[in-house]
């Protein structure tokens, strides 16, 4: 008997030494410590962001978002927002996946009861009872690391969907202000669009009052009439924009379609300290990328759990209980049972499963590795455009105010020189006046492209959750 105990524990060991062999350590994809995902971060010449250790997604959204109107509606967003709390569902769906997880390292353990009666066709013979109460109970030693692995994928699975929380977020928040700036972005078109249509209607008085002079012709005054009306045609449009807008922030706020309190768009300030950090840094801001990167992970450690069934299971289990012949002395029966049995299980043949079981880890592993750096180079891809969207808007705004201020000018000349001279004709004010409201209408736009990069930009950083 002490021979076998000795060749038992010696079998033990060498089972426990290869179970270290059989679940893999984890290690984080080379991938995530690119530093080439920034095009052009080294070779800026702007001095508004630097690139360093500071980070722009460290900055919470309030210190960001000045505007309290927009605050507020962010603040609504977060409450009450569906898909946040889809979002929050799935997380807790991942923790009772955990907790079960945990719970699969503890013996199962199952009572019952049970009672006989027989009676038998001879009507002389005695009846035969018997009752029993007992409980049964299993465990199985985790000796490849299955449970381990097993416990380490819904881990990761929980921080995969507390990731994809925190992406929800970080979208939402995104989404409430790029929609916040473009509806202000409207009411600034559609205020220019109203003071140019009064403009020109005074602009056919004008030019009614001219023709009467013999100055111009009944052309001009159609002409001023037509153009009068192309301004006011595109009111509709713009009102419809605002309506559609106004809907689209309801949606986000959770809340029925209705106005959005607002307030304009020449008063809100444009954040410039635009730090974009270092790149490496994406993995550790980007909820996204973390996102992905954890879903690699749980199916890292399903591929070991897969690897573990080619390897022998050891159980042990346990019975015990009492019976009794007789139910009114059950509780005092003499007699008890009890057995404890252990077995060593090798799988030999089982159709093909562990091995198609390993083969679709293996895949699903190599899947998520894949997405996990597309994900990674989306993000660099999403900098990189947002900065440059920003550097572009910021320049766009210099040269376009110097070409409202000659517009204007050309404006007040050309109807000038239309009271006064015959130089010039109703085309050339025409021409002018197009031309300059198109000039306002894209001056409002890069402003918009502008607050719209800087959400771009903070979003693609990762930041919007904190």
């Amino acid at each position: 008997m002490h021979a076998t105990m000795k060749w038992a524990l010696v079998i033990f060991l060498l089972l426990l030494g290869a179970a270290c062999k059989v679940a893999q350590p984890y290690h984080t994809p080379s991938e995530a410590v690119s530093t080439g995902l920034y095009r052009d971060s080294t070779q800026t010449t702007d001095t508004t962001r630097t690139v360093d250790s500071t980070n722009l997604a460290n900055l919470p959204w309030k210190q960001l978002f000045t505007d309290t109107v927009l605050q507020s509606l962010i603040t609504e967003g977060i409450a009450h927002n569906l898909d946040l709390q889809v979002a929050m569902a799935r997380m807790r769906a991942a923790q009772a996946n955990l907790r079960q997880s945990k719970d699969a390292f503890f013996p199962t353990l199952s009572a019952g009861l049970t009672a006989t009666l027989q009676k038998p066709t001879n009507t002389n013979a005695a009846h035969n009872e018997q009752y029993q109460l007992g409980a049964n109970s299993s465990w199985e030693a985790d000796l490849w690391g299955k449970y381990r692995s097993a416990k380490r994928a819904t881990l990761a699975a929980l921080l995969q969907s507390e990731a994809y929380r925190r992406a929800v977020m970080t979208q939402l928040v995104s989404d409430i202000a790029t929609n916040y700036y473009l509806l202000l972005g409207y009411d600034a078109q559609l205020q220019i669009t109203t003071k140019t249509v009064e403009n020109r209607k005074l602009d056919v008085t004008t030019m009614k009052t001219l023709k009467e002079s013999d100055v111009v012709t009944g052309a001009a005054v159609v002409q001023s009439e037509a153009n009068r009306y192309a301004a006011e045609v595109t009111i509709p449009d713009l009102k419809q924009s605002i309506r559609q807008t106004e809907n689209a922030i309801s949606l986000l706020l959770g809340r029925n379609p209705g106005p959005i309190a607002r307030d304009s768009l020449m008063d809100q300030a444009v954040y410039q300290d635009l730090r974009v950090g270092l790149p490496v840094q994406l993995l550790a801001n980007r909820p996204d990328v973390q996102e992905a990167e954890y879903q690699y992970r749980n199916y890292f450690e399903l591929t070991n759990v897969a690897r573990s069934y080619f390897y022998p299971s050891l159980t042990i289990t346990a019975q015990g209980g009492m019976y009794s012949t007789s139910i009114s002395d059950f509780f005092n029966a003499p007699a008890l049972f009890g057995s404890v049995v252990g077995g060593l299980t090798q799988p030999v043949l089982n159709q093909g499963l562990n091995r198609q079981r390993l083969e679709v880890a293996k895949a699903q592993q190599v899947e998520a590795l894949i997405s996990f750096k597309q994900t990674l180079l989306t993000a660099g891809q999403e900098v990189s455009d947002a900065l440059y969207n920003y550097e572009a808007a910021s320049e766009k705004m210099t040269l376009r105010q110097h070409q409202i201020d000659y517009l204007q000018k050309a404006v007040e000349y050309t109807k000038e020189l239309l009271k006064y001279t015959s130089s010039t004709n109703y085309t050339d004010v025409l021409t002018s006046e197009q031309s300059l409201l198109a000039a306002q209408l894209n001056h409002v736009s890069d402003k918009l492209q502008q607050l719209q990069a800087v959400v771009n930009l903070y979003r693609s950083l990762g930041g919007g959750w904190r």
